[in-house]
């Protein structure tokens, strides 16, 4: 009599499309995830994985994500001749003619929730195809909060025994700081010692509702007791956005542009408070990094955002901006009252955590 083993598959070897491991957000996922899941072959470019030495095969593909050119130039052959047991892309631009076992990465649903920030029709066609796609295809599907799995089920009839919320983690990178440490910040960027510092760590997307963000400090009692720092990629030699002159608070912005890895941390020890002013997000990782400094978060009350942020982030409406004034108010002399609750919150989210449930996800395939 043959009886199916619940023993998982021994040396399960596991690929990967890594091809974003340098880009933030999801590459920062799949640095992570390189490291600790235990990959025995990485998709990508080899110049940029080559630090990774736990991954003992380099699959060379250079092709941008989404659209049909990666779907042409994706490396089948190379890839069949390892034999994966289990492909995972870790977002939703699936290889359509891979035949294999294969895992997917949904961080979020945001072209579909919000398909007026689009630039044409045809791209929210594309993205409602491929999620639809993800849905039917993929053997099992990781998604990265409660908010994605509910927001999956309503737009697709999904299987929803095949959706496994893992939820990512926070570096170690992302500790408290001595104020010697990040003193010299305020020279670097011109930032003046007497003032309380907001900080927003992101992109200008639509969907990140700066503009609502810039509405909420422009009413928010004393801000000129304050200054708001804007760190990432969209800031780097922008001048100050019209409607900061608008609302007269160009004075009152910083724009820090892209920085290091250690600058970003050092930025988070520095800030008071940390915002996070999105209409959506899948997840909302800054939140957890601005916690692991010791720094309280404001942020929306919206999508993903409640579960990352808990009992211990500060909620706001991100379409009011007198909630968000309000909230910026009351959240402003917020740093150092709640550390044991912040601390206690962040040991819940590890990337040692997220591997093994991916590994654990993949070796379930053959159960």
């Amino acid at each position: 009599m043959n009886m199916k083993s619940n023993a998982p598959k021994p040396d399960l070897k596991i690929a990967i499309d890594a091809r974003m491991v340098a880009r933030s957000g999801i590459g920062t996922c799949i640095q992570h995830w390189l490291k600790n899941v235990g990959y025995e072959i990485a998709l990508g470019n080899p110049e940029e994985l080559v630090a990774y030495k736990d991954v003992p095969k380099h699959i060379p593909f250079i092709c941008g994500i989404y659209g049909y050119k990666e779907q042409l130039k994706f490396p089948y052959r190379a890839l069949y001749r390892e034999k994966p047991d289990v492909l995972h892309i870790p977002h939703c631009n699936v290889p359509l003619f891979y035949r294999g076992k294969m895992i997917a990465t949904i961080h979020d649903l945001t072209h579909l929730i919000y398909p007026e920030f689009l630039p044409m029709k045809i791209v929210h066609w594309y993205f409602k195809f491929i999620f639809w796609f993800i849905s039917k295809r993929a053997d099992k599907i990781i998604v990265v909060s409660e908010s994605t799995k509910r927001d999956l089920l309503r737009l697709y009839k999904t299987d929803e025994s095949k959706i496994r919320v893992i939820p990512s983690g926070v570096g170690k990178e992302f500790v408290r700081k001595t104020p010697q440490e990040y003193d010299y910040l305020y020279e670097k960027f011109n930032i003046p010692r007497d003032k309380k510092i907001l900080l927003y760590v992101g992109n200008l997307l639509p969907h990140k509702n700066l503009n609502g963000l810039l509405k909420g400090f422009a009413q928010m009692k004393g801000k000129e007791n304050c200054r708001l720092i804007f760190v990432g990629k969209a800031f780097d030699g922008r001048t100050k956005a019209t409607q900061e002159k608008e609302l007269g608070i160009e004075d009152l912005t910083i724009h820090a542009g892209m920085v290091s890895q250690d600058d970003l941390v050092n930025f988070y020890n520095l800030a008071d408070l940390f915002v996070l002013p999105s209409l959506y997000e899948g997840f909302g990782l800054p939140i957890l990094e601005a916690f692991a400094c010791g720094t309280p978060v404001a942020c929306s009350n919206t999508s993903s955002m409640p579960e990352v942020g808990g009992n211990v982030a500060n909620y706001f409406n991100p379409t009011n901006p007198a909630s968000i004034a309000d909230t910026l108010e009351k959240s402003i002399d917020d740093k150092g009252k709640y550390d044991a609750e912040i601390d206690a919150w962040v040991s819940r989210f590890s990337w040692e955590d997220s591997a093994k449930k991916i590994r654990e996800t993949a070796e379930s395939l053959f159960l």
